[in-house]
């Protein structure tokens, strides 16, 4: 089954009452198709009908005369509220009490958010601003033309899902209106879902599962300043201690002072030790400073913050390229995974960011950010197909623990549910 059939299931089929329906009515019902009974035939049955009747009255009378028997031989013990002690009952009061306490701390305790809550709650912008455009555009066309799929077109591009992505698609339901001979817009509103579906699910291999490694796991993280990297770095040491894995920071954007007590605050608040060196260090040096460290004690994760100048392309790249052979000389198949943070409200910059950065750094995934802030969601579409880079890592909003791995169908459900 596919990833739109797990979403919102196959087409409709014709409702069972439907069905029912059109076969009573194709009955023949005339004189010919049942013979009618002779005189002989309705006697018979009309003496069984009063026979029955009869019978019925005499099990009625019957059953009043057991009832009342009952009732005389067995009298009803009735239970006054008076007659319970005083004591007792304030007892019993209590204990109705603690009991609703408890249930109601149970269900404070369900009430936490699961994982399709947290999409829902952070795509809310980006369905709703999708949907209302969508809407509007099948309020507004009356037929299927070239009008329509201009105007579609546009609109997917509004969206966010990217030029490439909107033309494509385009192109697709053109093809897909004559092969079902569509004249009337909402008889492709379905299908535009589903191609959305099929362009993220492309051969089904998302890869959005991180390489986490037996023993130490490097992971690099880069980005342009502002987009929520650090945050997110410091969000994720305090979901993987949670989860009982001894982790470690190191702080090697060193040109930039902020940066650098940003990410000793989230240590501290998170109770994880942060690797740092002196102001303007190489970051390669801290770098190498924090691989030893972590391969002595015996670290799980290593989380590595870089600088994010994007703007002086040569020397950030000369930069990585540096950062890497530090770290393969102490681990040589690591870095394990290196990721690259967008900012979803940038939209299609994040776009932008996204390629020039696949040329600097080989990019195993995606750190998006923001994405409860924005209706520009539709970005993860145009990432996957112009670049076929995986998003592996979401953030759903302010609190300490709104980040999580990526999940393509909770990403989808969470980002078409309602439209259909």
């Amino acid at each position: 089954m596919g990833l739109f059939d797990r979403l919102f299931g196959k087409k409709e089929e014709p409702k069972i009452g439907e069905v029912v329906k059109e076969a009573l009515e194709n009955l023949d019902l005339s004189e010919d198709a049942e013979p009618a009974l002779t005189e002989a035939e309705k006697v018979p049955q009309e003496d069984a009908e009063v026979e029955s009747s009869e019978e019925d009255l005499l099990q009625e009378e019957e059953n009043q005369e057991t009832v009342e028997e009952s009732q005389d031989s067995e009298p009803v013990v009735e239970v006054s509220q008076e007659e319970v002690p005083e004591e007792e009952n304030t007892e019993l009061l209590e204990t109705v009490e603690e009991n609703s306490s408890e249930v109601l701390e149970e269900e404070m305790t369900q009430a936490e958010e699961t994982v399709q809550e947290k999409y829902d709650r952070s795509l809310k912008k980006t369905r709703t601003g999708f949907g209302a455009r969508l809407n509007a555009f099948f309020a507004n066309f009356r037929s299927v033309d070239e009008e329509f799929f201009e105007e579609l077109e546009e609109l997917l591009i509004m969206s966010d899902v990217g030029v490439q992505v909107a033309s494509n698609l385009t192109e697709e339901l053109r093809y897909e209106a004559k092969l079902e001979n569509a004249k009337k817009p909402d008889a492709l509103r379905r299908v535009i879902i589903e191609k959305l579906v099929e362009l993220y699910e492309k051969d089904g291999n998302y890869d959005e599962s991180i390489h986490f490694q037996d023993g130490l796991t490097v992971m690099l993280f880069v980005g342009v300043n502002g987009v929520g990297k650090t945050t997110s770095i410091g969000k994720l040491a305090h979901r993987y201690k949670q989860a009982g894995k001894k982790v470690m920071l190191v702080a090697a954007d060193t040109f930039r002072a902020g940066a650098v007590a940003q990410l000793a605050e989230w240590g501290r608040r998170v109770d994880v030790p942060v690797v740092t060196g002196p102001e303007k260090a190489d970051p390669a040096s801290v770098v190498f400073d924090g691989m030893e460290r972590a391969v002595a004690e015996g670290i799980d994760i290593l989380m590595i913050d870089t600088a994010g100048r994007l703007q002086n392309k040569d020397n950030l790249m000369a930069e990585l390229e540096k950062i890497g052979r530090i770290i393969k000389r102490v681990v040589p198949e690591a870095p394990h995974e290196t990721f690259l943070a967008l900012d979803a409200s940038t939209g299609q910059n994040a776009l932008v960011q996204a390629k020039e950065f696949s040329k600097i750094t080989p990019l195993t995934g995606i750190v998006l950010t923001k994405i409860d802030g924005t209706a520009r969601g539709g970005v993860v579409l145009a990432i996957r197909e112009e670049l076929n880079i995986p998003v592996k890592l979401i953030g759903f909003g302010e609190k300490i623990d709104d980040i999580g791995e990526f999940n393509s169908e909770n990403f989808m459900k969470g980002l078409l549910e309602g439209l259909i």
